[in-house]
């Protein structure tokens, strides 16, 4: 368009091109739209504004499916041409509008204006209508310029939280936390800020925060610099700032879903404790924002779907073994003692220790608290073991090979050790040869 356009309506299918969404009461169905700039009258808002007296005195108006009960805001910019220019806003049933306010504003600058309208029962269809009541001049083609028209209902942000992986996981898995902010309503969702807090009995991993998709998608984190989104160590949570125009302190604009379908996503990790063995790991979050559509904001909060992640039981076994005595002689008996403890957090099943006896000692016997043991795989079977509780093996062995004789023990189980590091005891015995006898009979004569 350069200038000034006269267009079809929305009525006139037929033509190539034409105002989508619009009609217009004039009976050439044309609507007028001006270039900003044109004539020295830039737009209010975007490029561009229409003229509500096209080629004659009209009302420009569009019929939307509504819901009864539904509070409407709407919001509009008005400007005369000439002189002072008067039009009025009329809603209602499409036959049965009535009239909601009239704007008068002279052609040096644009009026803004804002208002609600709620839809009564029964009115699954409303009509916004914009008629031209008067225009300076008094020619019926120039006047009321009309430009940044807004009706719908409020912004309502929704919150969609999943876990990846799904579950159930371990201690010491890593969970990426993914969260999708929705604007469903119909204004912007302004100064959207989204927290969560990171669950008790998981770890934020640093520099994990990222904006996925929608508005600033690839923004720097924390790891970069705090631009949208932080970790605050205090209160053990992250924030991210979301939307057009949004800073590392403030949040930005989110446009509905019409605009913005797939909204925005962002994302975080942490790391299962070892609190968390056997327990279920829950994790909301919450969008804050504000509705700006009336004549102050109005502040709003949304909450995500509960995220409940599954962990499975963790026991941390720990060996202790020890020998009554570190030097012995070929011959001699060597006595370990053998101790599993399971540390928890949770009871440990399936407890197995195992002791192969090496090579240079012969077993003799064993005793222990539970379980058995079988000197020909040289496992002890436990069984199961309360969180907290230890049981113990006596293993005796004879010494058959002079040298350094190293003997390990080491306990699993059915359930995931967050310690490895301590499931594994070696003990090392010297073995001497057995003192030589003199022939007794060397000393006959």
């Amino acid at each position: 368009m350069t200038g000034v356009e006269l267009l079809p309506d929305a009525s006139q299918t037929q033509a190539s091109k034409r105002v989508p969404g619009w009609l217009t009461t004039a009976s050439d169905h044309l609507i007028e739209l001006w270039q900003s700039g044109f004539n020295g009258v830039p737009s209010a808002d975007g490029a561009q504004f229409a003229e509500l007296n096209a080629n004659e005195v009209s009302t420009l108006y569009q019929d939307l499916p509504t819901t009864p009960g539904t509070k409407l805001y709407w919001r509009l910019y008005h400007r005369g041409r000439l002189g002072d220019d008067t039009m009025a806003l009329d809603i209602g049933a499409p036959g049965a509008t009535v009239e909601q306010r009239r704007f008068t504003d002279g052609n040096t600058a644009w009026g803004y204006y804002t208002g609600t309208y709620t839809v009564p029962a029964g009115q699954t269809l409303t009509r916004f209508a914009f008629r031209s009541i008067s225009a300076a001049g008094g020619n019926r083609s120039i006047g009321n310029f009309l430009d940044g028209i807004f009706f719908g209902t409020a912004p309502y942000v929704v919150l969609t939280k999943t876990a990846v992986p799904a579950g159930p996981l371990e201690v010491g898995d890593v969970v990426t936390y993914r969260i999708t902010a929705r604007n469903e309503g119909g204004g912007a969702a302004e100064n959207l800020v989204l927290t969560d807090a990171v669950p008790d009995g998981t770890t934020y991993l640093p520099g994990s925060l990222r904006i996925v998709d929608g508005p600033n998608a690839g923004a720097k984190t924390d790891a970069q610099g705090d631009d949208q989104a932080s970790y605050d160590a205090s209160t053990n949570a992250v924030a991210f700032f979301l939307g057009d125009g949004a800073t590392g302190t403030a949040g930005g604009s989110l446009p509905n879903t019409e605009t913005l379908p797939a909204g925005t996503t962002v994302e975080y990790r942490v790391t299962i404790d070892r609190a968390s063995g056997g327990k279920e790991i829950s994790n909301t979050a919450t969008a804050s924002y504000e509705n700006r559509l009336g004549d102050t904001p109005e502040p709003l909060t949304s909450t995500s779907n509960e995220q409940l992640t599954q962990v499975k039981p963790a026991a941390d076994l720990i060996v202790t073994k020890a020998a009554d005595a570190t030097t012995v002689t070929v011959g001699q008996t060597v006595t370990y003692r053998v101790t599993v403890r399971n540390a928890g957090p949770n009871d440990a099943t399936g407890v197995t220790v195992t002791d192969q006896l090496p090579d240079g000692l012969a077993f003799l016997s064993a005793d222990g608290t539970s379980g058995t043991y079988d000197p020909a795989t040289g496992q002890w079977a436990v069984g199961d073991l309360a969180e907290g509780a230890t049981a113990t093996l006596v293993l005796r062995a004879k010494a058959t090979t002079a040298g350094l004789v190293a003997n390990t023990a080491t306990a699993t189980g059915n359930e995931k050790d967050p310690d490895t590091t301590t499931n594994t005891d070696t003990v090392a015995v010297c073995v001497e040869p057995a003192p030589s006898c003199c022939d007794p009979c060397a000393t006959r004569k």
